[in-house]
């Protein structure tokens, strides 16, 4: 049996006065459990919220670990191409133009990748509806939001090989093997 007690004051000083109304009225009656409703309903939502910050945490995991991997492969495509853009430097480009050539390559790159997670996630969100409270499997703004997110971590792990790409100097980068 449940009995559950409204108060305007603290809920926790009204214990004694529970008891004593619910022995008055049944002496032999056990008064076990005494737990404030928001107590009664973190506890009911634990399970959940330990799913959702496992999920985040692994979610935040692969954020980073896909910075470092673009980040890695824009930093490799960088000196792989070292002499072409000490090249294109001797020509007469300007140092924002080679951080925009290495930009725009590496958003190619990452607008691809953006396209697989956005379809994947798309065709597994059935089996998230179990863990969401309050919004869509396939919730527009989510999902815009996911994508703004990572286009901006991809710019952010593309501009330092980048930057680094327009302090190449054209007399050593067309020495460079």
């Amino acid at each position: 049996m449940n009995l559950f007690v409204r108060s305007a004051d603290d809920p926790r000083w009204l214990a004694g006065s529970v008891r004593a109304a619910v022995h008055a009225v049944q002496p032999d009656q056990p008064v076990e459990g005494l737990q404030t409703m928001g107590g009664l309903m973190f506890q009911s939502f634990a399970s959940r919220r330990f799913t959702l910050l496992l999920v985040g945490s692994f979610a935040g995991l692969a954020l980073i670990l896909a910075a470092i991997g673009i980040y890695g492969m824009i930093a490799y495509f960088v000196s792989q191409r070292t002499r072409e853009m000490g090249l294109h430097m001797a020509l007469g480009a300007h140092s924002h133009d080679v951080l925009r050539l290495v930009l725009w390559q590496g958003f190619e790159i990452v607008s691809l990748g953006l396209l697989v997670v956005v379809l994947t996630a798309l065709a597994i969100t059935r089996f998230m509806r179990s863990l969401l409270f309050g919004v869509t499997a396939t919730d527009p703004i989510t999902f815009t939001g996911v994508v703004i997110l990572l286009i901006l971590v991809a710019l952010a792990a593309c501009y330092v090989p980048a930057r680094r790409a327009t302090r190449v100097d054209p007399i050593v980068a067309l020495r460079h093997e």
